[in-house]
């Protein structure tokens, strides 16, 4: 067992932490949509407006605070207008990304926003910059948010919803550098400039536009970005970057059967998150020191391998324990850096990459990943706090730290949260806190086998369940089974 200590000072409070930091996003790719949340009216799965309700209800459960669509990929080839009026009249298009398989278009704007209002999250539309027009993202705009007489307020009153939907975020393109178009980023900044400047504010709605921003570490697209852009554009620019257990996107590792060696890389390589925001966000801060412009990792998570005998462009994958220590990592250190970072969305909701949820049928599954998402809802419209870990190393190849913790502080209660990221040790933690006198907690613990998961036939395996800190004199200690979350909540 190995000793860590951690320090926490309530009274140093570093910034808070906006709810979007636990977004989430649903693309237009293998059964996120389709046989995921929309089943549509006629299928025998309750529903309400062909939307699943039990989807609905596990969002509702994490306070899911924003979701993003229509992509992705997806989204620059995407045109909306596709996807409105009589379902049966809607065109149909091939779905050249994700399998080449048909998208009739019967899951589009109106059944997207009506998700979101069922949910209770904000809307994230991501505007197609590569293959659409000025004209049609503005139109789109003003068929969404306009409350007055014009052609596409009107067309949308036609189409049944009389009174506009308010849209707060707008993604203008979607990794430009690759799939958005192969762009350079003075090419795709100036194209950012032209069409942010026909996507207006209608009726009261005020809009808050984000530039595609770099792939992982490429700084040289933020600098460009930055130098290009200022408040008056942009609100926000996008990160990406996926964890690969081997590093190799050709042989990215299995999501169920890996090794110690290729664990302890996974969690590695998903720590390179905070050295991303870290950097990314010093360029950042030479052009905006008040941090008018907020950087956003809206595409996150781990990319594996294909489940075997499923179709490689649906991007279907197992979510096991190591997915769980993954997102607790990732969410800490979005925690942290919440000066700069104000919104994150994980890759993806529903049967896509590292899932919050996997259907089959009528049946559904919350993975690991889900309950961590539970576990630290209460972080939302917290403010962090200075947390400082004496740590220690694990891993053999790949030495990373033990422990992972954010803590933040919301209506005199203290949220703390902490991975043990060993799979052999336990941990022997003590948090000394200062500013903060607890007299109550109560504690949650996600823990199992690394390789644990959830599935159709055993779909509590991995569950939460009540632990038992120590509390005295203001400081709490506990010991942290290998492989585990927990989320200690101090009052």
């Amino acid at each position: 067992m190995k000793k860590i200590a951690v320090q926490i000072n309530a009274g140093d409070k570093i910034s808070k932490i906006n709810p979007e930091l636990y977004g989430h996003f649903a693309e237009h790719l293998g059964r996120c949509i389709y046989n995921g949340i929309y089943v549509g009216e006629d299928s025998s799965i309750p529903n309400v407006r062909g939307i699943r309700t039990d989807i609905v209800e596990a969002f509702k459960k994490i306070k899911l605070p924003v979701l993003r669509w229509p992509g992705g990929c997806f989204a620059d080839e995407y045109h909306w207008k596709d996807g409105i009026g009589e379902k049966s009249s809607r065109k149909k298009m091939v779905n050249t990304n994700w399998g080449g398989v048909t998208e009739d278009n019967s899951f589009g704007t109106h059944e997207f926003f009506d998700l979101c209002e069922q949910v209770g999250c904000e809307p994230y539309l991501a505007g197609n910059l590569g293959s659409g027009t000025v004209q049609e993202l503005s139109e789109w705009i003003e068929y969404i948010t306009f409350d007055g007489v014009s052609p596409m307020a009107d067309w949308r009153k036609q189409n049944g919803r009389e009174k506009p939907w308010k849209l707060k975020y707008l993604g203008i393109g979607n990794e430009n550098w690759g799939c958005g178009g192969n762009m350079r980023p003075e090419y795709y900044a100036d194209e950012y400039r032209r069409y942010q400047s026909f996507c207006k504010n209608y009726s009261g709605n005020e809009l808050f536009k984000i530039a595609c921003g770099p792939n992982s570490n490429d700084y040289y697209w933020t600098e460009v970005i930055m130098k290009n852009l200022n408040e008056w554009h942009t609100r926000g620019i996008s990160l990406h970057y996926y964890t690969i257990p081997t590093g190799n996107w050709s042989k990215k590792g299995s999501a169920r059967d890996f090794s110690t060696e290729e664990y302890y890389s996974t969690i590695s390589n998903t720590l390179y998150m905070e050295e991303l925001v870290t950097r990314h966000g010093e360029i950042m801060n030479r052009y905006d020191p008040q941090h008018k412009i907020g950087l956003i990792v809206d595409e996150w998570g781990c990319w594996y391998d294909v489940e075997e005998g499923t179709n490689p462009g649906f991007l279907y994958q197992q979510n096991t324990m190591r997915d769980a220590i993954v997102a607790a990592c990732n969410l800490n250190i979005f925690n942290k850096h919440s000066d700069r970072v104000i919104m994150a969305n994980l890759a993806q909701a529903v049967n896509v990459l590292q899932s919050l949820v996997l259907t089959e049928g009528e049946k559904m599954v919350l993975t690991p990943t889900y309950h961590v998402f539970d576990m630290y809802k209460s972080h939302q419209n917290g403010e962090t706090v200075y947390c400082h870990i004496e740590n220690q190393t694990v891993g053999k190849d790949t030495e990373i730290p033990m422990i992972s913790c954010s803590a933040s502080v919301k209506d005199g209660k203290m949220t703390v949260t902490l991975a043990n990221c060993s799979i052999e040790e336990e941990a022997e933690v003590s948090c000394g806190i200062s500013g903060f006198a607890p007299t109550s907690s109560e504690s949650t613990i996600l823990t199992e086998e690394c390789h644990a998961l959830n599935d159709f036939d055993s779909p509590e395996s991995v569950a939460p369940k009540t632990f038992n800190v120590s509390l005295s004199n203001g400081n709490v200690s506990a010991v942290l089974p290998p492989c585990s979350v927990v989320s200690v909540i101090l009052s």
